[in-house]
């Protein structure tokens, strides 16, 4: 069998492909992003609650990311591709043994996310699927597309957007209270002290 036959046997669907990338976006949001700032992919995860355990915390957010370039590797990705995932690994653990700057590399360099990044670049090239949503939202998306499949009120574009985006609204609505709040607090805080001094 000549290269182009071995990768056509190997080429996988397109919902395939979804399925696969939304299982590594699952478990990298569970690494990296359990808590996400809204509208954003930063956030922070397991990577970083595991950090804080000396040693072994770190070992095994090693063991964890490479089960991501694991995942990676089932979607297609070559290795050259996935090389720079290892190499953030490997830095993830060394640094992990340092005391806060550990904790801190876990937070903003996330090496699962880095995978994640990597496979949507290389599907993105071989299946021409441009829609992240699976990707950002991945266990919503999962749940959409079984409702989906039920009724057509889920079909709806705009239905469908706001069911991907309750985790980002609900944040939104967070954040602002929050301002409100201290804004209102601040002006009862200062009318006070007007009114004593």
């Amino acid at each position: 069998m000549n290269m182009p036959e071995q990768q056509r046997a190997t080429q996988k669907t397109p919902q395939e492909v979804i399925r696969l990338e939304r299982d590594l976006a699952k478990y990298a949001n569970l690494m990296d992003s359990v808590i996400r700032i809204p509208f954003t992919k930063q956030g922070v995860g397991a990577d970083a609650a595991l950090g804080t355990i000396p040693i072994a915390g770190d070992v095994a957010g090693f063991a964890l990311t490479c089960y991501a370039i694991y995942k990676a590797k089932q979607i297609g990705v070559p290795q050259h591709k996935l090389n720079v995932v290892y190499k953030l690994a490997l830095m993830d653990l060394v640094v992990g043994f340092i005391p806060i700057a550990g904790t801190l590399f876990d937070i903003f360099i996330r090496p699962s996310r880095k995978a994640l990044d990597i496979v949507h670049e290389h599907i993105r090239e071989e299946y021409q699927i441009r829609d992240t949503a699976h990707v950002v939202h991945p266990y919503l998306h999962e749940k959409l597309e079984v409702k989906q499949q039920h009724s057509a009120f889920w079909r709806h574009p705009v239905i469908a957007w706001l069911w991907l985006h309750i985790p980002d609204l609900v944040g939104l609505v967070f954040i602002i209270g929050l301002l409100l709040a201290t804004w209102f607090g601040f002006t009862i805080v200062w009318a006070w002290y007007q009114n004593w001094s």
